[in-house]
């Protein structure tokens, strides 16, 4: 019996991959969400053939435990990084920590209140009868960060049945865009990505642990996966990520 078309087309590319000089799937980069725009620009101008998926940083790490094939991982907070650290998915000579970031109050484009908003005392207040946006604090980077913030600002007790909590900080700030949350707390970075809210607080940046993005090869890395985290720790990057608002952090 012949080989059925579906077949034969899928036994023939898994020769073509197998000859010298063959086709090379693109190295896939797993990243947090909030780097999404700066990452795919950076990327763009390393001439590495890598595409990028994005989601939260505990979703990520826990695709990468159950066999995902990503070469390299970037983590918006130094605990999921630990996480594939201790199972051994992570070439721990290659970590670094990459990027900064801040954590800001963020309202819909012109629903601010004039000369923005004072912490923590009007914050309960502006919320009215709606829910505050956060990444979900029970694994999201961004809302664990958030609530370290509420916590020090003391409005944790009373805002934590308040909360809009979305899978990623991308989706809390999408929640602010549509005008379904009257406030959200994201990454200064998000709020600058988007010119459908505005910035009306900034949390002290003692008032959380320090918001870095580690960087590391996984078990999986490649050829390309290297070369293109040696590019992000360049100046042609560094200059992109901060174009994002991004802090940068590593260097040659």
């Amino acid at each position: 019996m012949n080989p059925r078309p579906g077949r034969l087309r899928a036994l023939l590319v898994l020769a073509l991959l197998a000859l010298p000089g063959g086709a090379r799937a693109d190295t896939l980069v797993f990243a947090a969400a909030s780097l999404q725009g700066a990452l795919d620009a950076a990327i763009e101008a390393s001439g590495v053939a890598a595409k990028a998926s994005y989601a939260a940083s505990s979703t990520l790490a826990r695709q990468i435990e159950g066999g995902a094939e990503a070469g390299l991982f970037i983590s918006a907070n130094p605990e999921w990084m630990d996480y594939l650290a201790t199972r051994g998915l992570i070439d721990a000579g290659s970590r670094r920590d990459l990027l900064g970031n801040t954590l800001v109050l963020v309202a819909p484009l012109g629903g601010a209140p004039a000369g923005g908003l004072d912490l923590p005392r009007a914050l309960p207040a502006a919320l009215g009868g709606g829910r505050l946006a956060v990444g979900d604090p029970d694994h999201v980077p961004a809302g664990i960060y958030a609530k370290e913030a509420l916590e020090h600002l003391g409005l944790w007790k009373d805002l934590a049945p308040r909360l809009a909590r979305a899978d990623n900080v991308r989706g809390a700030l999408a929640l602010v865009e549509r005008g379904e949350a009257p406030l959200g707390i994201v990454y200064g970075t998000d709020a600058e990505a988007s010119d459908r809210v505005e910035t009306v607080a900034t949390f002290p940046d003692d008032g959380h642990a320090p918001i870095r993005y580690p960087a590391a090869l996984t078990r999986a890395a490649d050829a390309g996966a290297k070369r293109l985290l040696a590019f992000l720790e360049g100046d042609v990057a560094a200059e992109i990520f901060r174009a994002h608002g991004f802090t940068v952090l590593a260097g040659p």
